[in-house]
């Protein structure tokens, strides 16, 4: 006979005859549905994000007309920028969902706008948002491949734009074959990261905890790719620092997080009390590392040496990437 009693999520044990919200069992098709304003939010962001490029492309002050003069051409050159509006608004969309997810698994706030009902739910809308504006980057990428590849037959065209975009090291021009390769990397980790919330009652709660706390290493690929590959942050002016400020919120609430999990499992505590040695110092160093990220933002910010590149006095005038030919 088995006990009516079940840990909550912070370790205590719920009360006989209170039942617990199954959130083990929310249904995939059931966020979708209330995924829509959501997404429909995003679109509306990604539009202003593509109207706001086309306009600095049209007026000159493009900073990726500075990187890329041969793309002095918003008529011929606009699926590039719908790629790039669909990747700022995956990576506001991304910054959000990850702040959400860090205020739900860390010490609980006293007062909240509203229940945490909603906010897990917003968390959970959010992450399949953003995997879908990652995955729209993606394609608009592959899309103006597609249209730049003139030299050869379209199933070629096809099969270069797909490598290039999708096959990691495919592509070997430039930054793009550092920077491509990470994005890809935070696409194709966020989708299973995400999904498996909706399958976690088949392998098991813990093992679903355990997994989905590589959710932040997506977002650090995902900032990693857009400092490498963003031409509209390639300089170290203030758009660069914009996104790192915005990093320091993130790299906060997951030091707290760290520091004061909710669940009682996850403190860290004495070592040697519950916890094997070993594991104690991982644990330890990945509070200090997180430490260490939070001081090397503030100095990045305060000191503006943020990796940003000179705007040189004469701009490149070579294609990022050559076109193949048979």
């Amino acid at each position: 006979m088995t006990s009516d009693t079940r840990p909550d999520e912070d370790g205590a044990v719920a009360p006989p005859g209170r039942l617990r919200p199954p959130g083990d069992r929310v249904a995939l098709r059931g966020d979708l549905r209330s995924a829509l304003p959501d997404a429909t939010a995003s679109v509306v962001v990604t539009a202003l994000v593509f109207a706001l490029l086309w306009a600095r492309m049209e007026s000159g002050a493009s900073d990726t007309v500075a990187v890329m003069p041969f793309m002095d051409d918003a008529n011929t050159y606009w699926m590039y920028l719908l790629s790039q509006a669909f990747g700022w608004s995956g990576l506001l969309w991304a910054w959000g969902t990850v702040m959400l997810g860090l205020l739900l698994s860390g010490p609980r706030p006293v007062r909240l706008p509203v229940s945490r009902q909603v906010l897990e739910r917003w968390h959970r809308t959010t992450s399949l948002t953003t995997m879908a504006l990652m995955f729209a980057h993606a394609l608009m990428f592959a899309a103006e491949l597609v249209r730049y590849e003139t030299e050869v037959d379209w199933a070629e065209r096809l099969w270069v734009a797909f490598a290039d975009s999708f096959v990691p090291g495919w592509y070997d021009s430039g930054t793009g074959r550092i920077a491509i390769p990470i994005g890809q990397g935070a696409l194709y980790l966020a989708i299973p990261l995400g999904l498996l919330f909706y399958v976690r009652h088949r392998i098991g709660a813990n093992t679903w905890r355990r997994l989905h706390r590589f959710v932040i290493v997506v977002y650090v690929l995902s900032v990693w790719h857009t400092l490498l590959y963003g031409t509209n942050v390639w300089y170290g002016e203030w758009p660069r620092t914009v996104l790192w400020v915005l990093q320091l919120p993130v790299a906060v609430l997951l030091l707290v997080r760290l520091l004061r999990p909710a669940r009682r499992a996850e403190r860290l505590g004495p070592p040697g009390r519950g916890v094997a040695r070993p594991g104690w110092w991982v644990r330890g160093a990945g509070r200090l590392a997180v430490g260490a990220v939070v001081v090397g933002l503030v100095v990045a910010v305060v000191s503006g040496r943020d990796g940003g590149r000179d705007r040189p006095t004469h701009p490149p005038a070579t294609a990022p990437h050559a076109q193949e030919t048979d």
